[in-house]
């Protein structure tokens, strides 16, 4: 998600370290960031933090941790935890290619993967968050079990993700084609996925375990 951008992003994320981490300090210790030790989820990408504020809202027995590259949009995502008190929320500014160099093996109990960038061109096939070099640093993070769960509204990227999934032997435990056609009440709308719909995109999931 591309937003104009900041000058000042640094430096106000940099004075907001009790929530965001900017340079890696809690790398291989992410339990020392929160106030309470409890199960880890982390989303990758976090678009403007609509989902992981309301999970974390709705869960204050768990832990989350909101990965994201874009420092322009982590301010909105702050912003979004400050508003809301959440002490089970803690922000990390990374590129997803270094996921196993931050989080400790075995250490994440789920991960969510929302409206990726679908990466379209075969050339960009290795930048997509389920090709199998990503599949294996989720793997060395996540606990034996744990689960990722993906959501999209590209067939493309929900086909290629599908195979990539199934030839990393990972166990399915739900394939939906049309998530909004009968929706579980549980289910979270991030901002892409309100954007997508709405113009009629079929929304599609995979909950999948390691």
């Amino acid at each position: 998600m591309r937003m104009r951008n900041k000058p000042w992003a640094m430096d106000f994320l940099s004075s907001n370290d009790d929530i965001v981490d900017v340079e890696s300090r809690y790398a291989g210790r992410m339990d020392e960031f929160f106030e309470t030790k409890q199960p880890l989820h982390i989303e990758v990408g976090t678009g403007m933090g609509a989902f992981i504020t309301e999970l974390a809202r709705r869960n204050p027995h768990i832990n989350y941790a909101g990965i994201e590259l874009d420092k322009n949009v982590m301010i909105r995502v702050l912003e979004k935890v400050r508003e809301l008190e959440l002490a089970n929320v803690r922000l990390v500014l990374l590129d997803a290619n270094a996921i196993k160099e931050y989080f400790s093996e075995g250490e994440v109990d789920r991960i969510y993967l929302n409206f990726s960038d679908p990466w379209p061109k075969k050339r960009h096939e290795k930048r997509r968050l389920t090709f199998r070099s990503f599949l294996r640093q989720y793997r060395e993070i996540a606990k034996p079990g744990g689960e990722l769960h993906f959501k999209t509204d590209n067939r493309g990227l929900f086909e290629y993700s599908l195979v990539s999934l199934n030839r990393f032997g990972m166990d399915f435990h739900e394939v939906i084609l049309d998530l909004h056609a009968a929706e579980p009440e549980g289910n979270i709308r991030t901002e892409y996925e309100e954007k997508f719909s709405a113009k009629g995109n079929l929304i599609y999931r995979i909950k999948a375990s390691f």
